[in-house]
C-alpha cells in the first residue's frame, strides 16, 4: 500500500506526544511493508518564513492554498491509496481532506484532541471542564475568553475555522478514534458509527518487566489541565513517607508547584524533564503510575507505556483513561476487593467511603483504578493502589500486550487502511 501521512508538528519547545505518535506511527507502517508518503510541515518553519507567506498565515487554517498545491502535486505524481491525517493546524488545514477528494483518494483521520468543537482542543478552561461551545455553529464563548493562544483575535480565526470546516470533517470518510470516549464525542459531533474505528496508539515493548519499584510516578506536562496541584493536594492529605516516594517527571508552568513540594516533603522528588531512558528508569523504579489529568485526556502515553512495564495506573474518571485501565468495565480482581482497601488504608486518614468501605468513586479496573477528579477521592486512593499494585502487575502487562503491543495495533491499523481502500472507487 501507499499512504500519505499529512501532519503539522507542533512545536519542538512544545513537547508534545503526538508528534511522537506519528514519528512512531509512521516507522511501524515502514517496518510493516507499506510506502509511507510524508506529508509534514512544522510550527517551527513560521519564524523563518517569507513575508510574503507569513501575511496567509491568518487564513491558513481555513484553507492553506501552498500546502494545497503542494498536496496536489504528490497526488498526482503517486496516486496513494488513503491519505491519513492528523493535525492540520495551522499550516495545512482541513482542506487538506478536500484536495485529496478531489483527487479520489480516501481520507483516515487520527482524532487527537476536541478541535472539532473547541478552539483550544482541549474541553478545558480557567481550571475546569468546559464545553460551552459544544452544539453552537460559531464558537463565541472561545472568542470572548481568548481559548486559543490568549488571543481574541486568533480564537475568532480558530473559531470560524471549525465553522467552516463542519462540512469538511463530516466528508471524511474513516475516523481513528483512540478511546471509546473519543468515539462518543465523534458520533455526538455527527459522524455516522460506521465510519469510527476505535484504535489506540502504541508504545514498544520494553521487556519482560522489571520487579515492582515503590511509590508512584506522576509524568507529564506541568500544565493545569493535567492535575499536578490535584495530586499534590492529595498527597500533601498523608503523612510524609506512609506512601512511599512520589516521583514527577516533566516541565512546564507548574513547576514551581512541585519544587516547593520536593523542597517542603522529602518523599517528593522532582525529576526534571526525561529522555526514553530516563522514562523506563523512572517507570521501573515505581509501582504505579498516576494520571491526574483534570480534562478529558485523550490518551495519555505514560499510560500505555506504564502497562507494557507492568505497571497499573491510577488515574481520574475522565477522557480516556478508563478505557486505557480496561476501568469502563470494572471488576475487583484478588487483593484489591473491600477487604484489602480496608487493610491498604488502616492507619491512614479515613477516606470517604461507600457502603462496602470502598472509596467512594473509586472504581477497579483490568490494571487500574480510577477516581472522579477531587482531592479527597484521589487522596482515599492512593493507599489502595499502592496496597493493590502487586495484584494488578501482571494483568497490567496482558492489557498492554493483548491490546496495545505494536504488532497487534499495527494489524489494525493495516486492516482499516485496506477496507477504506477497497471500497473507495478510483476515477
Amino acid at each position: 500500500m501507499k499512504i500519505v501521512v499529512a501532519h503539522n508538528r507542533y512545536r519542538e519547545a512544545q513537547p508534545s506526544g503526538e508528534n511522537t505518535m506519528v514519528d512512531s506511527e509512521i516507522a511501524q507502517l515502514g517496518a510493516a511493508g507499506v510506502e509511507v508518503l510524508p506529508f509534514i510541515r512544522s510550527s517551527d518553519e513560521i519564524p523563518s518564513m517569507s513575508k510574503a507567506a507569513k501575511a496567509l498565515l491568518p487564513i491558513s487554517p481555513i484553507w492553506a492554498p501552498r500546502a494545497q498545491d503542494d498536496l496536489g502535486r504528490l497526488l498526482r505524481e503517486h496516486r496513494p491509496d488513503v491519505l491519513h491525517l492528523h493535525n492540520p493546524y495551522p499550516l495545512l488545514s482541513p482542506w487538506v481532506v478536500r484536495t485529496a477528494h478531489r483527487h479520489g483518494v480516501p481520507v483516515v483521520q487520527t482524532v487527537h484532541n476536541y478541535r472539532q468543537v473547541c478552539s483550544s482542543g482541549i474541553y478545558f478552561r480557567d481550571g475546569i471542564i468546559c464545553q460551552d461551545c459544544k452544539g453552537r455553529a460559531l464558537g463565541v464563548p472561545a472568542i470572548v475568553h481568548k481559548c486559543y493562544r490568549g488571543s481574541a483575535a486568533q480564537s475568532a480565526l480558530m473559531a470560524t475555522t471549525l465553522a467552516v470546516h463542519r462540512g469538511t470533517w463530516r466528508s471524511v470518510d474513516r475516523f481513528i478514534a483512540l478511546t471509546s470516549a473519543i468515539a462518543d464525542h465523534l458520533r455526538e459531533y455527527g459522524v455516522p458509527a460506521d465510519r469510527i474505528v476505535v484504535k489506540p496508539n502504541s508504545v514498544p515493548d520494553p521487556g519482560t518487566p522489571a520487579p515492582l519499584g515503590d511509590g508512584f510516578l506522576y509524568l507529564a506536562r506541568l500544565t493545569p489541565e493535567k492535575g499536578l496541584d490535584l495530586l499534590l493536594e492529595a498527597w500533601r492529605r498523608h503523612p510524609v513517607g506512609a506512601l512511599g516516594t512520589l516521583r514527577v517527571a516533566g516541565d512546564g508552568e507548574l513547576r514551581p508547584l512541585v519544587e516547593a513540594a520536593a523542597a517542603e516533603r522529602p518523599d517528593v522528588v522532582y525529576l526534571g524533564q526525561l529522555d526514553r531512558a530516563g522514562v523506563r528508569a523512572a517507570v521501573e523504579a515505581s509501582a504505579v503510575v498516576i494520571a491526574a489529568s483534570m480534562w478529558h485526556d485523550v490518551l495519555p502515553t505514560v499510560i500505555i507505556e506504564a502497562l507494557a512495564s507492568g505497571r497499573p495506573v491510577l488515574g481520574t474518571a475522565l477522557g480516556g483513561i478508563p478505557y486505557l485501565v480496561g476501568a469502563d468495565a470494572p471488576h475487583e480482581p484478588a487483593g484489591t476487593g473491600p477487604a484489602a482497601v480496608a487493610s491498604a488504608v488502616a492507619g491512614q486518614l479515613p477516606p470517604p467511603a461507600g457502603p462496602s468501605g470502598v472509596p467512594a468513586g473509586l472504581v477497579t479496573g483490568e490494571a487500574g483504578w480510577v477516581v472522579p477528579p477531587d482531592p479527597a477521592a484521589l487522596a482515599a486512593a492512593l493507599p489502595v493502589a499502592r496496597a493493590g499494585a502487586s495484584a494488578l502487575a501482571a494483568a497490567a502487562r496482558a492489557r498492554y500486550e493483548r491490546t496495545f503491543h505494536p504488532d497487534v495495533v499495527i494489524k489494525r491499523h493495516l486492516d482499516i487502511y485496506a477496507d477504506l481502500a477497497a471500497s473507495t472507487t478510483r476515477p
